[in-house]
């Protein structure tokens, strides 16, 4: 196999750091902030153990945009009334199957683009907020 399958073991391990940091810090002050750096640390240094430099890149890709689309998700459940470990252990299962679906070629890179359209379907269907008090104000 050429240099694009390890790669996208490294794109699936960035995404897995990043679901994995977005769900531990869900609802915390600056949470996104730190699970989109922590995540970066950790998919970078899993990048570097897969494939140096090319692993590098894909990791840290796949760790941004697993912890912004992570935090959509962790922090629409937590305004609904979710609690946090309960969220971070439903993430942190989402994260490992990631982690492991990623070791099959190709699906590193289609999970890169399924997770975060996943992530903006759920953002676009939430509910207009108090739209029940706006029907009471006429």
């Amino acid at each position: 196999m050429g240099s694009w399958y390890p790669t996208g073991i490294a794109v699936g391990l960035g995404l897995a750091a990043g679901l994995l940091c977005a769900g531990l810090l869900a609802g915390r002050r600056y949470g996104l902030v730190a699970a989109t750096l922590a995540s970066v640390a950790v998919g970078g240094a899993a990048g570097m153990l897969v494939e140096e430099w090319s692993g590098l890149v894909g990791a840290l890709v796949g760790a941004v945009i697993g912890a912004l689309s992570a935090s959509v998700i962790a922090s629409g459940a937590l305004r609904r009334g979710a609690t946090r470990a309960g969220t971070a252990l439903l993430v942190g299962g989402a994260a490992l199957v990631v982690a492991l679906l990623a070791l099959i070629p190709i699906v590193g890179y289609v999970l890169a683009v399924v997770v975060p359209a996943l992530a903006a379907r759920r953002a676009r269907r939430e509910p207009e907020r108090h739209a029940g008090l706006r029907s009471l104000a006429r």
